[in-house]
């Protein structure tokens, strides 16, 4: 909606009952039409018209950019056969790429990543153009809206049990899987990895200096301060932990340099599962919370699970035990057959 150089941007209409209507300004060999996508912004009176509308627009931009891929193969003379065959998102995904390398700034590029962010959530992995049609687009608008509820809800005041909300971990093998995978990302590579490890949060390992890591008999240990509570931690690590900190540094060096989050991280992330064969939709934080449920499947107690997560109430680690609790699995396997043996329903 700013001033591209594409022949197609993006454009809003004031209307008479306060909506605004956003439709499609091409321009092409010196010929202007127009294209209106029925998708409005609504006037912004809450937090809910705020999400609504920004999910609009990432629609909104999904589509101007499905046009520009239409313009682009129509003008480089590609058949129609390898357009409609054309994967959707790693086209997408190269649009992103190219928009990061070329934005002025990170917000404007911010639209496009969340854009493709909410594909990736939506689309097959196997999508084509040829699978761009009206009732795609109607149910990706319907998976938006849906979205854009769910995150009001979570922000409203419900009750505690309400306001739970999912924890994607993964297995033991997923993480074997996820090592074995290729990351485009070194660095996001051993960090999440070391995530899964330790469990410790993102925030202390972005700031994690090696000062912080120490030789104590057989083991190494972390000694820092927690970002989020300001609490002094001892954490002992895995072996296997310790080698995906690398070489050490000085003192004052940062162990994993130039981490931190963002949101074009966190998407490699996601590529990389996909890469794994995960499906899940994980996060930083999902490493966090496999730490916790792989120490909890392996009998480590939760007491000292807890102190490994340095949570101040053991309530919050319960959680976890909730989520894998080996005797409701035992209980569930007591019941006895009901078929008669070697017949199936």
């Amino acid at each position: 909606m700013g001033k591209s150089k594409d022949p197609i941007r993006l454009r809003k209409r004031q209307l008479r009952n306060g909506n605004t209507s956003l439709y499609l300004d091409i321009y092409i060999d010196g010929k202007r039409s127009y294209e209106f996508l029925n998708l409005y912004l609504v006037p912004e009176k809450g937090r809910a018209d705020k999400d609504k509308n920004k999910e609009t627009l990432r629609l909104a931009e999904a589509i101007r950019a499905t046009r520009i891929v239409d313009l682009q193969n129509g003008r480089f003379g590609f058949e129609g056969e390898f357009k409609q065959d054309t994967n959707f998102l790693e086209y997408f995904r190269a649009l992103c790429e190219k928009r990061r390398q070329n934005a002025r700034s990170l917000g404007s590029w911010g639209i496009w990543n969340s854009t493709l962010n909410y594909l990736e959530r939506y689309c097959q992995p196997n999508m084509t153009f040829r699978d761009l049609t009206p009732k795609f687009v109607q149910g990706f608008k319907e998976f938006l809206d849906k979205s854009a509820r769910v995150t009001d809800l979570r922000r409203n005041d419900l009750p505690a049990e309400d306001m739970e909300r999912e924890r994607v971990c993964l297995t033991l093998e997923e993480v074997r899987a996820m090592a074995a995978a290729e990351c485009k990302y070194p660095i996001l590579r051993r960090a999440f990895l070391f995530f899964c490890l330790t469990g410790l949060r993102k925030s202390d390992i972005e700031k994690m200096k090696w000062s912080e890591v120490r030789q104590e008999g057989g083991f190494t240990r972390i000694v820092f301060k927690q970002k989020k509570t300001g609490g002094q931690e001892y954490i002992d690590i895995n072996p296997q932990a310790v080698a995906f900190m690398g070489e050490r540094g000085e003192p004052d060096a940062h162990v994993f340099p130039n981490f931190s989050y963002s949101t074009y991280y966190l998407m490699e992330l996601k590529r990389w599962a996909v890469r794994a064969g995960i499906t899940k939709n994980i996060t930083f934080h999902s490493g966090r919370h496999t730490f916790a449920v792989m120490m909890l499947d392996l009998g480590a107690d939760i007491y000292t699970v807890q102190k490994l997560l340095g949570h101040k109430e053991i309530q919050t680690t319960q959680i976890y035990a909730k989520m894998m609790d080996k005797k409701k699995q035992e209980a569930v396997m007591l019941i006895p057959p009901i078929l008669p043996v070697g017949k199936k329903e």
